[in-house]
């Protein structure tokens, strides 16, 4: 299963104003060709003063942790619905207690409702890898997270890779590079719980020693500092609606029709599913501590189903998690 950078050669090195990501599969299915913005077309900082960096005529983005503070920037514009992407690296080196995250959020708007998609990026000690967290939150349902975690079949920290969210009115999926490797559909299971308000884009690096690495085991060490996440070939392509008035339609300009029902090939399906089988280690769908009686969206396979314990955590998983596991969140 190929699973390299999504750019296309042509795209990524043609010195032009705005790149073009030629994005493949599924993605190529709603959105052809995408442009990227650099970060005074599209985003604002929000915190971290200088520990936020641009690079390359603010076509690149550093975020960095230091002991003073971490770093972050969000969307100029409020979107229902679209096609959000960052190519991110990693910090390198020990990063046990950081977060970087590239979430869409709505919880400065809706305070009791807030809906979240999140990717966030947890570090590690030095000799283990970077882990990831996906998580969906609808409707002010913070009660009800839909975590997910994953190991990477790659070192985030060596190059870019792509991370990306497609939120429609029927799914959201979560691609790295070109391979989706999390679908949520919207069904009458799932309800009000599906993310249906405009959010805000959002990408932050920051101090999570409480809970980040082995239940907060592993404290950010800033001996190490800064942390530098590099953020690259930035996407804001979705409906943009009226801050003053979030519940208006979209934007008269926005094509809709781009972002109609994604159907997975067969082979992104097997991709996914392969993604899933081999590097997903944390299921809230399999969380009975959490959850004694399982959210309505969740299905279960009887083989998956055994791989995993009553707290969630694949087989396995746990001699890498020692002391008392935090419950898992993505509060920022």
């Amino acid at each position: 299963m190929e699973m390299g950078f999504s750019f296309s050669f042509p795209c990524l090195f043609f010195a032009s104003l705005l790149l073009c990501i030629q994005l493949s599969g599924a993605i190529d299915a709603p959105i052809k060709s995408l442009q990227t913005l650099s970060f005074d077309d599209g985003y604002t900082q929000i915190f971290g003063d200088s520990n936020l960096m641009l690079l390359r005529d603010g076509k690149t983005v550093h975020l960095s942790l230091d002991e003073k503070t971490g770093a972050g920037f969000a969307s100029q514009d409020l979107y229902l619905h679209g096609f959000f992407s960052a190519s991110i690296k990693l910090p390198a080196d020990y990063a046990a207690g950081v977060v970087v995250a590239f979430y869409l959020s709505n919880g400065d708007v809706y305070h009791k409702t807030h809906d979240e998609l999140d990717f966030e990026f947890l570090g590690n000690v030095r000799g283990r890898e970077w882990r990831l967290q996906t998580n969906v939150y609808g409707n002010g349902s913070t009660r009800f997270g839909r975590e997910e975690r994953y190991d990477f079949w790659f070192d985030p920290t060596d190059d870019f890779h792509q991370y990306s969210i497609l939120w429609t009115p029927h799914q959201i999926i979560f691609y790295i590079d070109s391979t989706p490797i999390r679908e949520i559909r919207n069904s009458k299971a799932m309800g009000s719980a599906f993310p249906s308000k405009p959010m805000t884009l959002y990408a932050t690096i920051w101090d999570g020693s409480t809970w980040a690495t082995l239940g907060g085991r592993y404290k950010v060490n800033y001996r190490y500092a800064p942390f530098v996440a590099e953020f690259a070939a930035l996407v804001l392509h979705g409906c943009t609606v009226d801050p003053l008035n979030p519940l208006s339609s979209c934007d008269e300009g926005f094509d809709s029709s781009s972002l109609a029902t994604t159907e997975l090939s067969v082979e992104q399906r097997s991709g996914m599913d392969s993604v899933r089988a081999n590097h997903m280690t944390y299921s809230y769908c399999h969380d009975r501590k959490r959850y004694t009686v399982p959210l309505p969206e969740c299905e279960f396979d009887p083989g998956t189903s055994r791989l995993y314990g009553d707290d969630g955590l694949k087989f396995g998983e746990r001699k890498h998690r020692r002391g008392k596991r935090r419950r898992i969140d993505s509060s920022f």
